[in-house]
């Protein structure tokens, strides 16, 4: 059999063997290359073998390339691939970061890699952040799965008033981290109105004028210490309860007459118990009669002539009682 240029035919097997090692190098590497590509021709190079280096460090070279290519193309030149990489490993949403960063650029918001990633990983949604920040929302106060739908004020006239609140805020980006809620905007505005109505010295003053509440609760500053500012504070509806305050006298007057009632009944009973102390020490000394007067005759104090004119005296007495006495 005869080779070609002379060839042999152990260096023609060995020559097919580098092709198809050339072939399967080629074809695991074929989606890094086309990464290494993609990079190359939007402008950000990426080492073919840092991309390599992506997949043996458990790292989606996919994400980490196409984030640092829209985060180029957005002007944002200063976040490294390392960053990315760092962020990825830390357990962060690098995407959700990048798209945060490109929104707030555009929106003139001061934000860094290190305060935007801060802020991811503290569990806050980055991006959502920075479009309440752009564009402010509007929390219900109270809200609208509350067990009560309104907020229950007293004023000092004691006529109870029912009001909603709509507080328009936005995203303090400076206080994202570790910041307050907006279940507690929502208690603090609650707070702010009960104590506004409690001190108005009439209900009728906070129903002519609504705008003293929200006046008075923006003035307490109660976005201190919150992940939001307070734009606005807008009563939404207003109305009469109940006169609590005249049920409170009425529930007063009631008891205060229990317990006149209750003083009557204990004097009352004091003066039966002393008349029948009375009666059993009148019985005691009419015992005491018949001594006595037995002593009398003894002693010749007493004669037979007054134990009859003691005698005519008691049956007279005995009859006027029976006279006097209504026919039953």
């Amino acid at each position: 059999m005869v080779f070609c240029a002379g060839f042999s035919p152990e260096f023609m097997v060995l020559l097919v063997l580098l092709v198809v090692l050339a072939f399967v190098i080629l074809l695991i590497l074929g989606k890094y290359i086309s990464l290494w590509f993609q990079a190359f021709v939007s402008g950000t190079p990426i080492s073919l073998f840092n991309i390599v280096g992506m997949s043996m460090r458990k790292i989606p070279p996919r994400l980490i390339v196409n984030a640092r290519i829209n985060a180029f193309k957005a002007g944002l030149k200063t976040i490294a691939v390392d960053d990315l990489e760092t962020h990825y490993l830390a357990g962060g949403r690098v995407n959700d970061v990048v798209r945060a960063m490109i929104a707030a650029d555009k929106a003139n918001i001061d934000l860094d890699w290190r305060r935007a990633t801060a802020i991811d990983l503290a569990g806050r949604d980055l991006f959502e952040a920075i479009k309440t920040s752009v564009n402010p929302k509007v929390i219900d106060c109270p809200p609208l799965d509350a067990k009560e739908d309104f907020i229950s004020a007293v004023a000092k006239d004691g006529v109870e008033l029912k009001c909603r609140a709509r507080v328009t805020v936005r995203t303090n980006i400076a206080q994202l981290v570790g910041g307050a809620t907006e279940e507690t905007v929502v208690a603090r505005v609650g707070e702010g109105i009960v104590s506004t109505i409690g001190a108005s010295e009439a209900h009728g003053t906070v129903l002519e004028s609504p705008e003293m509440i929200t006046k008075r609760v923006l003035d307490k500053g109660l976005d201190a210490s919150t992940a939001f500012e307070i734009l606005s504070i807008d009563i939404a509806d207003i109305s009469i309860g109940e006169n609590i305050g005249a049920r409170l006298r009425a529930e007063k007057a009631e008891a205060d007459m229990r317990v006149a009632r209750a003083k009557a009944e204990e004097r009352r009973a004091m003066a039966v118990a002393l008349e029948q102390e009375n009666i059993a020490k009148v019985k005691e000394a009419e015992v005491q009669i018949p001594l006595a007067m037995a002593q009398a005759f003894t002693k010749g104090q007493l004669g037979i002539m007054d134990y009859q004119r003691l005698q005519n005296i008691a049956s007279d007495t005995e009859m006027r009682k029976s006279i006097a006495k209504e026919p039953s």
